[in-house]
């Protein structure tokens, strides 16, 4: 199943970077919904994303990375570990390969100098990689809590680039599909090796055994924070309902692409977490 997933995300990759740069009206809604980011630009608020963006710049990164490997290792798991380290690190090099290979030319905006040989976005394949990775080190009955946090964090570092203008929306999916590729052929490479072992191990996909965590409590942090974003989204519309509604009328399409960024990368996490039940 997980080398299926893997086949499916490189077309999808595939197919991305072609309506990404050759398919007009995709094109025309990637500089909208950045624009919408675009125009959130205030100092006070740049200098909170500066701050999260630059958490998946390679200095800063590197710890990061190292978090769910030390876990694998401090949970006894090796064979976790290094596959951890070959998904984080094939799929940030896999991204910065095809940054150049790909390039090839976009609408330009005014307010940033993006160039070419964006997509897909870096700092989104960082951000998504660790997220998953971070799901298969944790302990079966935590990876729902963290499924839901790591995908925040995710989901977080790429609205804050989206904002300082670094990279067209259609970037982040790109790297998404890098890091979950990356991801499915680590599992499935896993996987294999255990099914082929003489004696029965701990398996991190599905087997025999008991589920770890029922549906309802795998789904119970998504619901959580989707419940905590809409009460946060509420609580700023009433305080300025005027100018939330226009903003949201004038930048419709970024309302539509920031719910979907926010979509997939929870989809992506819980996903994973799913397909990971079994302790």
């Amino acid at each position: 199943m997980a080398l299926i997933g893997a086949a499916a995300g490189v077309l999808l990759l595939l197919a991305t970077w072609v309506v990404a740069h050759y398919v007009g009206p995709v094109k025309r809604a990637d500089v909208s919904i950045l624009s919408g980011f675009a125009e959130l630009h205030r100092p006070r608020l740049d200098r909170i994303t500066s701050w999260i963006a630059d958490l998946c710049d390679p200095h800063q990164y590197v710890a990061l990375a190292c978090v769910p490997v030390l876990v694998a290792l401090l949970r006894g798991r090796p064979r976790v570990a290094v596959t951890l380290g070959i998904i984080l690190l094939g799929a940030n090099e896999t991204t910065q390969l095809l940054k150049p290979v790909l390039a090839a030319p976009r609408d330009p905006v005014s307010w940033s100098p993006l160039g070419d040989a964006t997509w897909p976005s870096g700092h989104a394949t960082a951000a998504m990689s660790l997220a998953l990775c971070a799901v298969i080190a944790a302990p079966a009955r935590r990876r729902p809590m963290v499924a839901t946090a790591m995908s925040s964090f995710a989901i977080a570092v790429c609205y804050s680039f989206l904002e300082l203008g670094w990279h067209y929306p259609s970037d982040v999916l790109g790297g998404f599909l890098v890091a979950t590729t990356w991801t499915l052929l680590g599992v499935a490479g896993l996987s294999l090796y255990e099914a082929r072992r003489p004696r029965p191990v701990p398996r991190i996909a599905p087997g025999g055994g008991r589920p770890a965590f029922s549906l309802r409590e795998a789904l119970a942090p998504a619901a959580v924070l989707l419940a905590l974003a809409a009460a946060l989204a509420g609580a700023v519309a009433l305080a300025r309902p005027h100018e939330v509604i226009e903003y949201a009328r004038v930048h419709s399409a970024f309302v539509v692409g920031a719910a979907a960024i926010g979509a997939l990368g929870i989809s992506l996490a819980s996903g994973l977490m799913l397909v990971l039940r079994r302790p």
